[in-house]
């Protein structure tokens, strides 16, 4: 869809697909307009991406049937091929898939609560989209997840309905002894999520079968024990199944339509839209890790292996989606806003995140500035959000 046919039809498509999310469609809208017209003043700062070529990235349940099983299809064709990552660094890694799980959980200290986390996973969820394409055929592009169309009702939603055209559904019950999860440790809990219906392994839905080959590092279930490797890095190999515990409990208390707008609409600087954007302080849990612990479970909940659950591309192209239209409610001023240290949480303190500092991605992509992850426009991107 041309990009000016994709504005001028915003209002029917949020009538429809996007009725439970209002507030948000509109911010939507908005940063697609606002977008529309930095490029018309500005320029493309890509000079082989334009909004006429742009790609458009769409919420899980308005894909049809048909798109959703292609998606599946290619998660679990990437899970099917060979790793590249060197036995010697990564030996738990047996997949193409894991080489992306790896990644993650080499870098897990240097990639979140710092100024490249929403640069780093924005470059992140576009290499696994590239993979996808162009090692496993997929026509299409990354879905989202929108956290608030499913806030009050997760289990029923079209991502965890458990249904063949779902993401699957929730673990098997149970949960032995544990009554709660704590966050962000069951030892110093700010927050302690209550049991939800699952906690054991998933049988429903396309990944019922699901292999966990990496970590757990830090397991949020107590009696999923830590992988032994002693490195801490969790790159043994242990597979295992995959196990959630879906909580409404958590998404119908910082994931709704209103959490998200009010996340853009009252941060207007970066520092503390990128730092509510993030995550658990004072038992506040920020979208992204809300997002994590409406999921749960093994994968899902380990702070480092969360990626060896699929849906975590969906949700962080949801947290990459909000980043997106934050930026493009005034894209003159916040497009190459940066905020942060170098280090996680500033510990150990450290310098402030510049747009120089790379990006490394190992085997699953080049090695890029921050500054190329700023724009979904420039560097190696091409792509908005409806």
């Amino acid at each position: 869809m041309h990009f000016l046919t994709l504005i001028l039809a915003a209002p029917l498509l949020f009538q429809g697909v996007f009725a439970q999310t209002f507030e948000t469609d509109i911010l939507a809208a908005k940063a697609l307009f606002n977008l529309a017209t930095y490029t018309a003043q500005h320029g493309y700062p890509s000079g082989s991406c334009t909004l006429q070529n742009v790609a458009i990235r769409r919420e899980w349940g308005a894909l049809s049937a048909r798109e959703r099983k292609d998606y599946i299809n290619a998660v679990k064709c990437l899970a099917s091929k060979p790793n590249k990552t060197p036995a010697s660094q990564f030996p738990g890694a047996r997949n193409r898939y894991d080489d992306f799980v790896a990644t993650h959980m080499n870098q897990t200290l240097s990639i979140h609560g710092t100024g490249n986390f929403i640069g780093w996973h924005r470059y992140f969820t576009w290499a696994y989209e590239q993979a996808l394409r162009n090692e496993c055929g997929y026509k299409g592009y990354q879905p989202y997840w929108n956290w608030a169309k499913s806030a009050m009702d997760p289990l029923n939603s079209p991502m965890f309905d458990g249904s063949n055209t779902s993401m699957s559904g929730n673990g098997e019950y149970f949960f032995g002894n544990q009554s709660w999860v704590g966050i962000p440790t069951n030892d110093a809990p700010d927050i302690k999520i209550p049991k939800g219906t699952g906690g054991g392994c998933v049988r429903t839905g396309p990944f019922k079968d699901w292999q966990v080959n990496l970590g757990p590092v830090a397991p949020v279930l107590t009696y999923v024990e830590k992988n032994p490797d002693p490195s801490g890095l969790g790159t043994y190999y242990n597979p295992r199944c995959m196990r959630r515990d879906i909580s409404q409990w958590t998404s119908s208390r910082w994931s709704k339509d209103s959490d998200i707008s009010s996340l853009i609409n009252a941060n207007t600087d970066i520092y503390p839209f990128w730092s509510l954007l993030q995550g658990v302080s004072s038992g506040y849990m920020g979208v992204h890790a809300a997002g994590h612990f409406t999921i749960g479970g093994d994968p899902g909940g380990d702070f480092y292996t969360s990626p060896g659950d699929p849906t975590f591309f969906l949700h962080h192209a949801q947290v990459d989606r909000t980043w997106w239209m934050w930026q493009n409610q005034d894209p003159v001023h916040r497009t190459y806003a940066v905020a942060g240290t170098i280090t996680f949480s500033n510990t150990p303190p450290s310098r402030n995140a510049t747009l120089d500092d790379l990006i490394d991605l190992g085997v699953n992509g080049d090695a890029i500035k921050l500054r190329d992850t700023m724009s979904t426009l420039a560097g190696p991107f091409c792509y908005v959000y409806v």
